[in-house]
């Protein structure tokens, strides 16, 4: 027992040094998992025959119908990017509001939320507001940090706003353990989580938070009014009807993309995968109207195929460490060891968000998910007081930290390679700091006051 719990413990640790060595994540769970399944073996702690159960695991991932909604809002925000509606977004946008102290970040955060929503990839949100968004600030006398910052931080809002991928795999990974977490206590008519509670669940704490970043900025621009200046009037920018015909135009597409997808799920006529596909066949119509489909399609979909085999990918071999783990007695140890804290469901909670927020610094989101998640999420399911909902999008918002805390969230790579030369690594790493403190704000709020993350789930599905 004591053996066997000791090869749990340094298998965790092998698999954290291997990633922080850089090697590649998918194939590290894998590899490291295998070669304990064999020291497990060798001891007489585990049986390798155990492995036999990976295929069908793995067939089970592949044919899982919640997981098929990944493919296609990857499929879309990626059409949706290379169509350069977001360009005209962005534009219209910073016209609008950039006549006002701060206004071309005010305008940063609307359009981002709107892309958010309508893509739900931090990736290629980052790179469409790197490119276009970035030079036009520092074009302007904006601070460098805080250009790069707001920049940042309203890209990882893809990862809270419904339909983030984030969202649908955490769906899926707490609405199995919160199914198990029953099965454990005796239910066998268990109650289920699906992805639409999550997608609801985020709505509020979502907006919650573009408020906080719109306070942070308007605060700024008062209190430090040199660091975001107001941009000098200009004869070409529309005004009046003008304005208003334009704005039409560039928002009425998008918007009626988000009312379809995200109403068809919230309002119970669509699965989150019926409304994926929905979206997918929105964004090429859009698509359409901007460029020719046969110069769009190829690219847009070597790059779906590239993002959502990696995820798969690392969902694979997250299943073999989780399996190794598990037979190893790691799941029964972490049980006790939260059991066990002093605090209660407050301490493990607690320390399970603590624990999250500190892999942020060395694993991305999509690793969090598949390897920490199946291992904690049943156990604190099974302690009194604990909404899956709730749970599920606490983590969420943690998750989203860790897409921008240094010294490796991917929100910051991904801006670094885009950004303009007199933006350095420096600047983007102290202009996020306040942006990972108000998220770390929304998360005590939400910690407090859970009917902000539960009230809207109850409305609309009884839960």
């Amino acid at each position: 027992m004591l053996l066997a719990e000791t090869l749990a413990i340094f298998l965790v640790v092998a698999v954290v040094a291997a990633l922080m060595a850089g090697y590649p994540v998918a194939l590290t769970l894998a590899g490291v998992s295998l070669v304990f399944a064999i020291l497990g073996d060798v001891s007489g702690v585990m049986s390798f025959a155990i492995l036999g159960a990976l295929p069908q695991r793995i067939f089970g991932i592949m044919t899982n119908e919640v997981l098929l909604a990944i493919p296609l809002f990857i499929f879309m925000g990626v059409m949706l990017e290379r169509s350069r509606i977001a360009e005209d977004l962005l534009e219209t946008m910073g016209r609008l509001f950039g006549t006002l102290r701060g206004g071309l970040g005010i305008s940063a955060v609307i359009v981002g939320t709107l892309l958010a929503a309508a893509k739900g990839v931090v990736g290629a949100t980052t790179v469409t507001m790197g490119l276009i968004m970035l030079p036009a600030m520092l074009r302007f006398g904006y601070d460098p940090r805080l250009a790069a910052g707001t920049v940042a931080a309203t890209a990882t809002l893809a990862q809270i706003f419904p339909p983030a991928t984030v969202l649908v795999l955490l769906g899926d990974q707490v609405g199995n353990s919160y199914q198990a977490a029953q099965l454990s206590k005796g239910i066998f008519a268990p109650r289920s989580l699906t992805v639409s509670d999550l997608f609801a669940g985020a709505l509020v704490p979502g907006f919650a938070l573009v408020a906080l970043y719109l306070l942070f900025l308007i605060a700024v621009a008062f209190i430090w009014p040199k660091a975001s200046p107001a941009l000098p009037p200009d004869k070409k920018t529309p005004r009046g009807l003008a304005l208003v015909r334009r704005l039409a135009e560039v928002l009425v597409a998008p918007l009626l993309l988000i009312a379809a997808v995200l109403g068809s799920i919230l309002g119970g006529i669509a699965t989150p995968t019926e409304a994926a596909s929905i979206g997918a066949v929105g964004a090429i119509a859009l698509a359409a109207r901007k460029a020719s489909l046969a110069t769009l399609l190829r690219p847009v979909c070597e790059t779906t195929a590239q993002i959502v085999s990696m995820i798969f990918l690392i969902l694979i071999g997250a299943t073999m460490f989780s399996l190794v783990f598990r037979a190893l007695g790691g799941d029964d140890m972490v049980h006790r060891a939260l059991s066990n804290l002093p605090g209660g469901t407050a301490g493990a909670v607690l320390a399970v968000m603590l624990a999250m927020f500190l892999l942020g610094f060395v694993m991305d989101a999509f690793e969090i998910i598949f390897v920490v998640v199946p291992i904690v999420a049943p156990t604190l399911l099974t302690m009194p007081g604990i909404d899956p909902v709730w749970l599920g999008i606490m983590m969420a918002v943690n998750l989203q930290t860790s897409y921008m805390h240094p010294p490796l969230g991917p929100t910051l790579f991904f801006l670094r390679g885009v950004a303009p030369p007199q933006i350095t690594t420096r600047h983007i790493y102290v202009g996020v700091v306040p942006f990972v403190v108000i998220q770390l704000v929304a998360l005590v709020v939400l910690w407090f006051a859970p009917g902000l993350a539960t009230a809207l789930p109850h409305a609309l599905y009884g839960r």
